[in-house]
C-alpha cells in the first residue's frame, strides 16, 4: 500500500492529475472515503486532465456520468445506492470497464465484479487540519503496481 497526503484540494487535483497521464482505456479506479472527503474533487483532477474540467457533476442520482473528449470516454459511476450487485451488472456497470476509464465511488460494494487490474483509493481525513487528506492507495494487478511506483 502506498500513501499521499494531500494538504488541500488543489494538491488532491494535481495528484489525480499525475495519476489520469498514466491511465488508459480499461483502468479502473476505485475511490472510497466519507461523504466530502474528496473523492470529487480527485474525480475532477482526472477529467481536467483530459479537458474535461467543466463538465463534472456528481453521478449519485444516476448512477453513472460519462464524459468524452475526442481520444477517451472517462465513465465516472457513484455505486452507493445500489443495493446489490447484480443491480450494477443489471445496468451493463461492467461493460464498461473496457470502453474508457471508469472511476468508481463506493466500489467495494461491487467488488466481486471488478477486474483483476484496478486501484483502489480511499481517502482519509485528518481531524487537526479540515484541509488535510490522506490517500491510502492500494494497487491491485501489475498494472496499477508499476503506476503507482512511478507517481
Amino acid at each position: 500500500m502506498y500513501e499521499f497526503i494531500s494538504n488541500s484540494e488543489t494538491d488532491t487535483i494535481n495528484f489525480a492529475k499525475n495519476l489520469a497521464s498514466k491511465l488508459s482505456v480499461g483502468d479502473v479506479i476505485v475511490l472510497s472515503g466519507d461523504l466530502g472527503a474528496g473523492k470529487t474533487k480527485f474525480t475532477q483532477g482526472i477529467l481536467t486532465y483530459f479537458g474535461l474540467e467543466n463538465e463534472i457533476s456528481s453521478p449519485t442520482f444516476t448512477i453513472v456520468n460519462e464524459y468524452e473528449n475526442k481520444n477517451i470516454k472517462i465513465y465516472h459511476f457513484d455505486v452507493y445506492r445500489l443495493s446489490s450487485i447484480d443491480e450494477f451488472l443489471a445496468i451493463g456497470g461492467d461493460q464498461y470497464f473496457e470502453q474508457g476509464i471508469s472511476i468508481i465511488e463506493w466500489g467495494e460494494i461491487i467488488s466481486d465484479v471488478l477486474p483483476p487490474n484496478y486501484l483502489h483509493i480511499t481517502f482519509l481525513r485528518d481531524d487537526n487540519n479540515e484541509e488535510k487528506r490522506i490517500l491510502n492507495i492500494q494497487p491491485y494487478g501489475n498494472h496499477f503496481e508499476n503506476i503507482v511506483k512511478s507517481l
